[in-house]
């Protein structure tokens, strides 16, 4: 008997886990406070991870040749 395990995400290629980056413009706004920009990952959509990769299974019957 043989037991399901489920995959655990892996990190994110595009951001390498890092899903959130925050950039501070040089302009100031009226409070006297910075503007910052906050920019999320595409690939992940702001998780930092992705789908683990399930294993292919792939059946070739006797007799056929690559």
């Amino acid at each position: 008997m043989s037991s399901l395990t489920v995959p655990s995400p892996r990190v994110c290629q595009d951001c390498d886990g890092f899903p959130v980056v925050a950039i501070t413009t040089g302009t100031r706004l009226r409070n006297g406070s910075r503007a910052t920009l906050r920019v999320t990952c595409n690939g992940c959509h702001g998780t930092g991870t992705t789908p683990a990769r399930r294993p292919v299974r792939l059946s070739v019957s006797a007799g056929a040749s690559c």
